[in-house]
């Protein structure tokens, strides 16, 4: 800003003059590049520097004049019309809840308090620690043993029947469901294959086990007696676990293979099927309003089903508890790399509890041409192993690491606790 003093030529008659000043919603501010260098030109330099006013304010009665008492004569005028519009305003917004803002009538704003809350990780899938609030995906009907292997493992837990193992999986991948139990292996059936197929398609993590003990009825409608059965329905492993048992019982009927052991009881009971008795349990026969013909007929009575929790974060490995470990590898160099894989572990006394394959998908057959006996095939597998360590040990670690130098693929599908709650073989939950 430069000072103006008379020699400088400048005549205050040939200034534009504007007001030294803008006015905003709310307050006044006064903008003023006056300084006193001669009392002859006093409003020189604020008329040159000052910006323009709104075009509302451009026509107020009693302008800058040429003297310093006429400059505080008008801001004074123009002060007490600031004060009279701000009166006015809160007059005009007293009624139907209209405010006005610049001579314009507008609604309020709503107020903060009143502003919706935005959804939070939180709303959109509470993940408690304890099971009273947690929400578990499985697969089959109610009354299925999945529902009881959940209800074992988180006690209290909503539970959520899928008619698919996979879409149990994709139940907790979008955060509909916080866990999913799901069975991998029965002591007389042996391993479920699709659920090990499962677990390498998804990012699942295992975060837990639980062992149940299967117990198995033979169930049909109220007042049906054996003799007039001709069918029974059940789950392929449950037809197969009751097979002799069905045979000492004298029932030649035939076996017929449903989704699940709860289902078959629902779907005997809903199209009243009078010829035809369900392999499940006795909760089912409960909630389907069945009789149970006969009580605890699997052919063996240490009928144990491992089942699996699954949820989309791994847990933190610890020591102070008996932990397991579950991996998935694939070599491309043949069968002898196995061994080697086998003797990682018994070097460091690592205890395997399981060891499963599978075909390897993406290249099931591998091609060897030799020059003098032809091309050879062989058959590439998925390698699953169960270890008792967890991956918090030294041990554990550096056998996964020497593990990885000989294969050409290592996942670590979980590290969790192992289920050592006491098993009574006689009678199941």
């Amino acid at each position: 800003m430069h000072s103006l003093t008379p020699s400088s030529g400048i005549s205050p008659k040939s200034v534009r003059r504007a007001p030294p000043f803008r006015l905003v919603p709310s307050r006044l501010v006064t903008q003023s590049a006056y300084r006193f260098d001669s009392a002859n030109v006093p409003n020189a330099a604020a008329a040159a520097n000052a910006p323009s006013p709104p075009p509302s304010l451009t026509n107020y009665s009693g302008g800058v004049g040429r003297s310093r008492a006429d400059w505080q004569s008008s801001c004074a005028i123009l002060a007490s019309k600031v004060v009279s519009q701000q009166q006015d305003t809160k007059t005009a917004g007293g009624a139907d809840n209209l405010t006005a803002v610049n001579g314009h009538k507008t609604l309020d704003l709503v107020p903060i308090d009143n502003l919706p809350r935005p959804l939070t990780i939180t709303d959109l899938s509470p993940a408690p620690m304890h099971g009273s609030d947690l929400r578990v995906a499985y697969q089959g009907v109610p009354g299925a043993y999945s529902e009881a292997a959940a209800g074992k493992a988180y006690p209290n837990c909503e539970a959520i029947p899928c008619d698919q193992f996979e879409v149990a999986f994709q139940a907790v991948e979008l955060w509909i469901a916080d866990r999913a139990v799901l069975p991998v292996e029965n002591s007389l059936g042996g391993s479920i294959h699709r659920n090990y197929d499962l677990l390498l398609r998804h990012r699942l993590h295992i975060v837990g086990e639980v062992q149940l003990p299967v117990h198995h009825c033979l169930l049909a409608l109220p007042g049906v007696r054996k003799e007039y059965l001709t069918r029974v329905i059940s789950h392929p492993q449950a037809l197969a676990q009751c097979e002799l048992t069905l045979t000492k019982l004298g029932l030649n009927v035939a076996r017929e293979a449903v989704d699940d052991t709860a289902g078959a009881a629902e779907f005997v009971a809903a199209n009243n099927l009078r010829d035809t008795a369900a392999i499940a349990s006795a909760r089912a026969a409960d909630l389907y309003g069945m009789q149970i013909l006969a009580d605890g007929i699997q052919d063996d009575s240490s009928n144990v089903t491992r089942f699996v929790m699954l949820a989309r974060e791994p847990i933190i490995p610890r020591t102070d508890r008996p932990f397991k470990t579950s991996i998935v590898f694939a070599h491309d160099k043949g069968t002898s790399v196995l061994f080697k894989v086998l003797s990682a572990f018994a070097f460091r006394n690592i205890s395997l509890t399981k060891i499963e394959s599978r075909p390897h998908r993406n290249c099931p057959i591998r091609l060897v041409d030799d020059a003098n006996v032809g091309t050879a095939k062989h058959f590439e597998y998925m390698f699953y192993v169960d270890f008792e360590a967890s991956m918090a040990e030294v041990r554990a670690q550096n056998a996964l690491a020497e593990v990885q130098e000989f294969t050409s693929f290592l996942r670590v599908l979980g590290s969790y606790p192992m289920d050592m709650t006491p098993w009574c073989p006689s009678r199941g939950d």
